[in-house]
């Protein structure tokens, strides 16, 4: 079943597999991963363990939206996926001013973020309008649930 979102003409993925916010979140997480993994003891332990949590939990936070039914738990888990979009913002401007990740490199992972935060925001809206909108189907005429 896919889904339209009228408001933003965006298409909301039939599976998760499908979900591109998802699939950008991922991606950048794997990346920031693999560029920890180069440094220091001391750098992966103060920094990398918290940059990689804060990088990993984007994706985390929108597939678990994604596995929620009522537009209120979606929503509520998109929001902590854009904390954590944050978080991981602040903790990708520490390597840089300790010098273990180049300030373009850094620019870089911060546009992507920034993108994947207006995505986020997009979807937010949409999921709100579309909970402000939908309406239960009326019940039945003369339906009777008896028991036998």
């Amino acid at each position: 079943m896919e889904i339209a979102c009228k408001p933003q003409g965006v298409k909301m993925a039939s599976g998760i597999e499908d979900l591109r916010i998802l699939k950008d979140a991922e991606q950048v997480s794997d990346e920031v991963w693999e560029v920890m993994r180069a440094w220091d003891r001391l750098a992966k332990e103060i920094v990398g363990v918290q940059l990689a949590r804060a990088a990993d939990s984007v994706g985390a936070n929108i597939a678990e939206a994604f596995g929620r039914y009522h537009y209120s738990d979606k929503i509520r888990f998109l929001y902590y996926a854009r904390g954590s979009l944050f978080e991981t913002r602040f903790w990708l401007d520490r390597p840089t001013s300790r010098n273990l990740l180049p300030p373009q490199a850094t620019r870089a992972y911060q546009a992507r973020l920034t993108n994947l935060g207006r995505r986020l925001n997009a979807l937010i809206r949409t999921l709100k309008s579309q909970a402000t909108t939908w309406k239960p189907k009326p019940p039945i005429a003369n339906r009777r649930w008896r028991l036998q």
